[in-house]
């Protein structure tokens, strides 16, 4: 695969739980959506219109999911646009999953040039109002949210890094949310938000690592709803549409990122609509 050479961009987290069929989706409608009548790029969320954008551009995308049949859809998309994926099982908690995954990547396609860390995670979102103090949360709940906020991009950074780094050049860019501005209580409907603090810290100290051997590293916040069917679907969504943040958009900011010219990189990017007031 990949006999044209393509550049390599992985979206680990490709896909989004509120996708039509997603985790959330089903939690909080109770059902599966008909998405249809969604446009293709808002149908897999923020990781599935990266994952349209670059492949658009001319890179080969790897989408990285739990279960491969969830990016079945978006694979398809893909390739019916008229561009270039790879599907890869990965499981975050795992560190053996992590490098196996990888090592199929960097046989089947080569090393990556761009990476899109946009993990996400429900834990703690069903969680009753009265649950919503630290002294209730499990623990295993705040394990898995540790996992993919702050263990699992430490993996992943581990497993592209040194290859950029050898090559002085690529992007290693982390999709995250207002949470990881401050610290705040968790509210009902909300996951474990906070540990989204280390994800910021983590490219904070990556930027300091690795800007000198020409990679570059960036936070972006995403600050508001974004657009899925299962968002969509939503009353604040359906009762304020321009506060839900057109994930079409964000991809292309995340393309812009990837394409800055070295003289002036930009390392945390806020993302937030018009309409409402910036996150702090």
């Amino acid at each position: 695969m990949n006999d044209a050479a393509k550049p390599v961009a992985v979206v680990v987290g490709a896909t989004s739980k509120w996708q039509a069929d997603g985790r959330n989706t089903l939690l909080v409608h109770g059902v599966e959506l008909d998405d249809g009548d969604l446009p293709v790029g808002v149908r897999w969320g923020i990781g599935g219109a990266v994952a349209q954008k670059f492949a658009a551009e001319g890179f080969l995308v790897v989408l990285t999911t739990r279960t491969a049949s969830n990016a079945a859809a978006l694979h398809e998309a893909i390739t019916t646009q008229g561009g270039e994926c790879l599907t890869v099982e990965l499981d975050l908690v795992s560190e053996a999953s992590v490098a196996a995954a990888f090592a199929r990547i960097r046989a089947e396609v080569g090393d990556p040039t761009v990476l899109v860390y946009n993990a996400g995670y429900l834990e703690g979102r069903d969680l009753p109002p009265d649950k919503e103090l630290l002294e209730h949360i499990p623990t295993e709940l705040f394990d898995t949210a540790q996992h993919i906020a702050s263990r699992g991009p430490f993996l992943v950074a581990k497993e592209v890094l040194p290859a950029m780094r050898r090559a002085g050049t690529g992007s290693f860019l982390i999709s995250n949310n207002a949470a990881s501005l401050r610290g705040r209580k968790r509210y009902t409907g909300q996951s474990l938000y906070y540990p989204r603090v280390m994800m910021r810290t983590l490219a904070q100290v990556l930027t300091e690592e690795y800007s000198e051997h020409g990679v570059h590293v960036a936070n972006i916040v995403i600050d508001g709803l974004i657009d899925s069917p299962g968002t969509r679907a939503l009353p604040l969504a359906q009762q304020r549409p321009d506060t839900v943040m057109n994930p079409v958009k964000l991809a292309e900011a995340f393309y812009y990122l990837h394409t800055q010219d070295r003289s002036a990189w930009t390392h945390e990017l806020q993302l937030t609509p018009h309409v409402t007031k910036p996150s702090y």
